[in-house]
């Protein structure tokens, strides 16, 4: 075990150490600032040679900072050669730009797997990517971790029997139904229509919600919208009660005051990306930590053992 190394950039320092703390091993020492015009200065302080080495860093806001960052991190580390270079990415920045879904668009999903490649990482590990296929867009192995056993220990610890999952819309239907099915719960989704990014109605119910509570699982809440219409139908539709779990507390513009605001009771998310201070100050937001899932998944890799066997 001690030839590996973990660094981290600014992205989610708090994640990173709690990772480390884990795997009892401490932080790689590195700079990671900026220059007086924005532009960002890597510097590595330790040998690295011939090492593995892990660059946890998520892409979330400043997205295109923290992109920058990881990217100028790996090729710091390939030009110290290292044995093995992995992009530990709990939250995969533009992700949701994964097909041209109108003339003359980017696929940037695509795009930012490209850069991560050229920049020298030969691995990726994420976590609950907004679309698996992404998978694809690489050339080199990744492994796609599911913050499930943390949320399903969390759902199985707090709530009674009677209680409903839910898909916010008919995409995420799949992983709702697993989620049920682990549980023994009925499943429900909600039919939503989206006229523009970030802006969403929903419609109707579909399944039973009347009389129980209803558990609404998304894999990551941006403004909010989606979450809290759904949230205000299923109360209409007769429910007790709504609470809701993601994997990614994405949480940009309005959507702490909308969650404050709405007929949910809780909001259950992760630390795949740090909250703002807004986020942390809302009583009904509460996050559970994945370190001990991302690191578990680092011992494996390094090991060559299966990461798969962690959600089976």
């Amino acid at each position: 075990m001690n030839d590996f190394t973990i660094f981290t950039g600014n992205s989610n320092p708090v994640l990173a150490k709690k990772i480390s703390d884990y795997l009892n091993k401490p932080l790689g020492s590195a700079k990671v600032k900026t220059f007086s015009d924005g532009e960002i200065q890597i510097e590595i302080h330790e040998n690295v040679r011939s090492k593995d080495v892990f660059v946890v860093q998520s892409t979330c806001s400043p997205v295109n900072d923290n992109l920058v960052e990881l990217l100028l991190m790996i090729d710091a580390l390939k030009r110290s050669s290292t044995r093995r270079i992995t992009a530990v990415i709990p939250y995969y920045g533009y992700a949701r730009q994964d097909k041209k879904v109108a003339p003359r668009v980017p696929i940037s999903a695509k795009m930012v797997a490209d850069l991560l490649t050229t920049a020298g990482a030969n691995r990726v590990i994420t976590m609950d990517l907004h679309a698996g296929q992404i998978q694809g867009f690489f050339n080199i192995p990744v492994d796609n971790l599911y913050a499930a056993p943390v949320i399903l220990a969390h759902i199985k610890n707090h709530y009674e029997d009677n209680f409903v999952m839910v898909s916010p819309d008919a995409g995420g239907a799949e992983r709702a139904r697993a989620f049920a099915k682990r549980l023994k719960a009925d499943l429900a989704i909600v039919d939503k229509r989206r006229h523009e990014p970030n802006k969403a109605k929903a419609m109707a119910i579909i399944g039973d919600v009347k009389g129980k509570t209803a558990i609404i699982l998304d894999d990551m809440v941006d403004t909010a919208g989606t979450l809290t219409e759904a949230a205000n139908a299923i109360m209409g539709n007769g429910a007790t009660e709504v609470h809701a779990c993601c994997s990614h507390p994405v949480l940009s513009g309005p959507a702490v005051d909308r969650i404050a605001d709405s007929a949910l009771k809780s909001l259950i998310a992760t630390d795949t990306i740090p909250l703002n201070s807004k986020a942390a100050a809302c009583d009904k937001i509460k996050v559970l930590s994945i370190a001990e899932l991302v690191g578990e998944a680092i011992i494996r890799s390094h090991k060559g053992d299966s990461v798969t066997s962690l959600f089976v």
